[in-house]
């Protein structure tokens, strides 16, 4: 982080801890929130994963290793873009939820401590890494993977939760960069800069009336009055793959909303992944209690890939500009389909 965006910080929360990688400092604020073991000493700090919201470092001490992260008023991987400190509250909400639920607990961070001052989560270390390693087309998923995938978000929809919070900021801050952003045709974006010429291929979208109105439309939805708690940002840098099975981390952006946005979001990257072959077998094993609706899955699948390669949250994805076509025009006939495949 640039010292300016550290100045911003102190300067918004000047009564504020701010994480960083002292040692020093952090035994400090550990031990004034009782967060720190008799004799403990720490070992080393490291960047835990690449974190897109939060600032997440993995603490090891010479009698454990845990995870402590915060949120600050920005998007720690894009810091020109404000983001709500309240995420903070939300994710400790939701992983209390998990810790109530017999089979979710055992696929969920346990909370350690949460200190809503500074806007810092204590979880434990689960280790593994994030399935992010998908996106290189090097690794494959194993079936026992997909079945895991569908069996939480399936657990996740059944729960009855009515104290929870709306989480409205956060969903204001995903809906301009999934459903608005990407499709503005002078967005000061230059997607040249990610491929040569992307910027040309994403004039076909952005120029479809059709196909936006269809997108605008699902934007809406997404903000409306949901149904179920849905996790909210349900794609490989989510999930966790560790010596003891699936892991599910980083609920900053879960609220109560529509199941199928959160298995549009998984579809959508089972195909960027290469994965199409497992997308309509995931889909037969879903056993959400809530009603789904084909039509809304395929949306908001096909709205995810082309914000993902059209949009700011772009992934390290190894692909031509005609794959990249392929996947556009896939994602396209979904959204003004309502279908995914021949279902």
């Amino acid at each position: 982080m640039s010292s300016d965006l550290e100045v911003l910080f102190r300067g918004i929360y000047s009564e504020n801890f701010f994480l960083s990688f002292s040692k020093g400092d952090l035994t400090d604020y550990l031990k004034s929130r009782n967060w720190f073991q008799e004799e403990e000493l720490i070992d080393r700090i490291e960047k835990a994963g690449e974190s897109n919201m939060n600032c997440v470092l993995r603490v090891v001490t010479n009698q454990r290793s845990f995870i402590i992260k915060q949120a600050r008023p920005w998007v720690e991987k894009y810091p020109h873009i404000d983001a709500p400190v309240e995420r903070n509250a939300v994710e400790t909400r939701y992983i209390e939820l998990m810790q109530e639920d017999i089979e979710l607990k055992t696929q969920t961070p346990e909370l350690i401590g949460s200190d809503p001052v500074n806007f810092i989560l204590m979880i434990n270390d689960l280790g593994g890494e994030t399935y992010s390693f998908l996106y290189d087309h090097d690794r494959r998923l194993i079936r026992e993977d997909c079945k895991s995938m569908m069996a939480y978000i399936s657990r996740l929809h059944h729960l009855k939760t009515i104290d929870f919070p709306e989480n409205n900021a956060m969903r204001v801050l995903n809906h301009e960069h999934i459903f608005h952003f990407p499709f503005i045709r002078d967005n000061g974006f230059d997607l040249a800069n990610i491929q040569l010429g992307l910027e040309e291929v994403s004039l076909i979208y952005k120029r479809n009336k059709v196909l936006k109105q269809k997108i605008e439309a699902l934007g809406k939805l997404y903000l409306g009055e949901g149904r179920t708690l849905i996790h909210g940002d349900y794609y490989p840098g989510s999930w966790l793959n560790t010596e003891s099975g699936f892991k599910v981390i980083d609920p900053e952006f879960s609220h109560i909303g529509h199941p199928e946005f959160d298995l549009g979001i998984m579809i959508a990257h089972l195909l960027m992944t290469g994965h199409a072959e497992e997308i309509l077998p995931a889909m037969s094993r879903y056993s959400g209690e809530q009603k789904v609706e084909n039509e809304l899955i395929a949306g908001f699948a096909g709205t995810e890939i082309l914000r993902r390669l059209l949009g700011v949250a772009q992934l390290p994805l190894k692909l031509s500009l005609e794959n990249k076509k392929a996947l556009l025009d896939q994602a396209s006939d979904w959204i003004l389909s309502g279908k995914i495949g021949n279902e």
